[in-house]
């Protein structure tokens, strides 16, 4: 369902080319959980954004549901789900008008969207907060309704952006029930987080990112069997002290 091939994307800066992305390939098949892995600056945002259209890679190319971003970057986008840490919910729109909104900005059919929006909600336990005026929503209710908006046009990719961060226990676990909602539903998912602990309980695999390389890929056993370590934190530690050394 996505295909990431050869991505080169640098940046000049005034202290010289930083190479955020350097030769990174992966793929992700449906009802599999991708984690993309890597402390702040690994190039785990970048990806995305070049996945998104958002940035054009210096070389390579992606792919999503076998249409390369390069060549119809309107009709990938309508294939991509995008969740991150910030919710953007408009605070003047009530929340099934935001739903609405978004719907339409994606060319589903109006009965089709507010038929999802009434799902959805349900799903993820909103449903008495359609009506509401979205700038009244709790931190937690923003958060849900988000998660909702992303998959109103039912795209088959869904790319998360450190969707845990700055959550409490309760948002945490309602970021888990969903991705489990979309490995249930043949979602091909994309989790972009530095937050490794959270990462072995949500993945099915993992692609570790240090300094814009793929330095391991696999389940956690293939990871194990390459590193000699158990967990992810442990691998990350040896890349970072190899690097200073």
């Amino acid at each position: 369902m996505l295909q990431v091939q050869s991505l080169v994307k640098s940046f000049s800066l005034d202290s010289g080319e930083v190479r955020a992305v350097d030769d990174l390939s992966f793929s992700v098949s449906e009802k599999v959980v991708y984690g993309l892995l890597g402390p702040n600056g690994a190039g785990k945002t970048t990806t995305l954004r070049i996945i998104l259209g958002l940035l054009e890679p210096d070389h390579g190319y992606t792919a999503v549901d076998g249409i390369h971003t390069t060549v119809d970057p309107i009709a990938v986008k309508s294939r991509l789900g995008f969740v991150s840490s910030n919710d953007g919910v408009y605070p003047w729109l009530s929340v099934r008008e935001m739903l609405l909104y978004f719907g339409d900005l994606y060319a589903v059919d109006p009965d089709l969207a507010a038929t999802r929006a009434e799902e959805l909600a349900a799903l993820m336990g909103i449903e008495h907060l359609l009506d509401r005026r979205a700038g009244t929503l709790s931190t937690g209710q923003r958060q849900r309704v988000t998660l909702v908006r992303g998959l109103i046009h039912d795209p088959p990719v869904m790319l998360l952006d450190e969707p845990t961060r700055g959550l409490d226990v309760v948002g945490v676990q309602t970021i888990f029930e969903y991705i489990g909602h979309l490995r249930e539903a043949g979602k091909a998912v994309v989790v972009c987080t530095h937050r490794l602990d959270e990462a072995e309980r949500l993945c099915d695999r993992f692609g570790l990112l240090h300094q814009g390389r793929l330095e391991y890929e696999g389940d956690l056993t293939e990871l194990r069997q390459a590193t000699g370590r158990d967990h992810l934190v442990d691998m990350f530690v040896d890349l970072m002290n190899s690097e200073a050394a």
